[in-house]
């Protein structure tokens, strides 16, 4: 499959919102129904316009993963169910990694999966919280490439 980045525009919001929503029910199984719409609307009409946003499309043209970035962070990372295990998820980190600087990433402690990737990505826990940005009770592994 050749993959290829692209800046999206604001008129692609809805399907990365829906995408991040895909994603989230299918890796992130300590959020409950009440915080994922919690976060779903932050999604759409913030956090997407606080990052650099970049894209992956599948071959049918739909997006099937995206990457925020700020400064040299990674600050949300979501592939499409469908295309889990595709390469999509490394292509971005790679693209992220040599392209734009990014050498840190904060990751749930409780998405192991997300864990273990940016593990094998080469970054490293330098240090753990008891909760998220918004203060709620998920613990975040801030992580360092090495």
């Amino acid at each position: 499959m050749s993959l290829f980045i692209y800046s999206p525009s604001r008129e692609d919001y809805f399907q990365i919102t829906e995408l991040w929503e895909a994603s989230v029910r299918a890796s992130h199984d300590f959020l409950g129904e009440a915080d994922i719409q919690f976060f779903k609307p932050l999604i759409l009409s913030e956090y997407l316009d606080a990052v650099d946003l970049f894209c992956v499309k599948d071959k049918e043209g739909e997006i099937a993963g995206f990457i925020g970035l700020a400064e040299d962070k990674v600050e949300m990372l979501f592939v499409h169910p469908s295309s889990f295990g595709k390469g999509i998820g490394t292509f971005l980190m790679q693209f992220a990694i040599r392209e734009k600087g990014v050498a840190k990433v904060d990751v749930n402690e409780q998405n192991p999966r997300a864990v273990d990737f940016y593990r094998h990505m080469g970054f490293e826990v330098i240090s753990r919280s008891e909760t998220d940005g918004l203060g709620k009770p998920f613990p975040i592994l801030a992580m360092k490439l090495q």
